[in-house]
């Protein structure tokens, strides 16, 4: 009898991780000093260098191990037996959000906003530059 235990894909783990730590690619890459194609990278990556990830577990707040071990079985456990001694017993609820959607939404409307006045900026600049050069 074989049994074939498939290797574990510590990209695939790390990716998860920091998905479920709510952070980007960009800013994982900037707390361990690599390029966000570096991140992506070694999310594709089967195996990842020791080093690496002993930096990479450290920027996401977990242990080497944790990473090594993650399953998406072992956090769905997880977040069944959570014993939460709310109100609701640890059932989604709107009324239990930890935010106000209202301000996220508001947030990404500045983004949004922010994002296009640099966008017209850039776009008058280069009129400017454009004209500069006509008149000569």
């Amino acid at each position: 009898m074989e049994t074939n235990n498939k290797p574990k894909h510590l990209g695939r783990n790390i990716s998860r991780i920091r998905e479920l730590r709510q952070m980007k690619q960009e800013a994982l890459a900037m707390a361990i000093g690599v390029s966000q194609q570096t991140i992506s990278t070694i999310e594709n990556s089967e195996t990842v260098d020791d080093d690496k990830l002993k930096l990479i577990a450290e920027a996401l707040g977990v242990s080497v191990v944790a990473i090594k071990n993650f399953t998406e079985d072992a956090m769905i456990t997880y977040f069944n037996n959570f014993n939460d001694h709310s109100v609701n017993n640890g059932q989604f609820s709107p009324t239990n959000c930890t935010f106000n959607p209202l301000d996220k939404l508001m947030e990404a409307h500045d983004e949004n906003k922010q994002l296009y006045e640099r966008l017209l900026q850039a776009e008058k600049d280069k009129v400017a530059y454009l004209e500069k050069l006509l008149d000569k």
